[in-house]
């Protein structure tokens, strides 16, 4: 197995490369391209969700606050109905139970922000399992590779470098590309993880606000 060094003069893109890094890697490679694979699709379903998810955000529960005071709770209903989000969820459910009084539509609130926090937290697990697995499997291919390098000592009855150097290189590329997998889809992660604590914040302000609104419109 050659032993690769990246400068200036190679001739071969770092793609090319990769793929041969990757198939000199053996087999347990694949498992931790499935793992990328699987973390990755996850990564992407929750930023859609989330991202889709931000097009109502608190300047829209303000504004659905002021139509409760203006307009009354019917407007700000149909208001909602026509909007995509966990804060037009939540403000849609306070509204519907809003004509049995402010304790009512916070008892709503309640029980649908855990659901929408729920929501939003879904497959996180899957993601965590993805990061937690691939240094596994690359660690695993590392006691192959240690192993397979002893094997070829022994029939060899050598310890000569060129003796134990396929078994190392298997070692330390699937160890690698394990880590890699690892701490791209951390980072991702954490990006997720960001975005959510973001809407947390946000759906405490905009129930706040909604809840005052509902209250005033009682007193009135």
């Amino acid at each position: 197995t050659e032993i690769y060094t990246l400068s200036l003069h190679d001739a071969l893109p770092i793609s090319k490369i990769m793929v041969q890094l990757f198939i000199d890697g053996g087999g347990f490679m694949w498992p931790i391209l499935f793992i990328f694979i699987i973390g990755f699709v996850f990564v992407i379903e929750r930023l859609y969700h989330l991202i889709k998810g931000l097009s109502s955000n608190e300047e829209f529960a303000y504004d659905i606050a002021a139509t409760v005071k203006q307009s009354g709770i019917d407007s700000a209903k149909t208001q909602c109905e026509g909007a995509v989000g966990p804060v037009a969820n939540l403000c849609l459910s306070a509204l519907d139970r809003a004509d049995r009084g402010a304790d009512e539509a916070e008892h709503a609130l309640d029980h649908s922000g855990s659901i929408e926090m729920a929501s939003m937290e879904k497959n996180m697990t899957w993601i965590s399992l993805c990061i937690a697995t691939a240094p596994m499997i690359g660690f695993l291919g590392t006691v192959w590779g240690m192993i397979q390098a002893f094997n070829d000592i022994k029939m060899a009855n050598d310890i000569s470098p060129a003796v134990v150097a396929g078994g190392i290189s298997v070692a330390l590329l699937t160890t690698a590309f394990g880590l890699i997998v690892a701490v791209v889809l951390q980072v991702f992660q954490n990006a997720v993880l960001y975005i959510i604590d973001n809407q947390i914040v946000t759906l405490q302000k905009s129930t706040t606000a909604l809840l005052h609104a509902i209250k005033d419109s009682d007193k009135v």
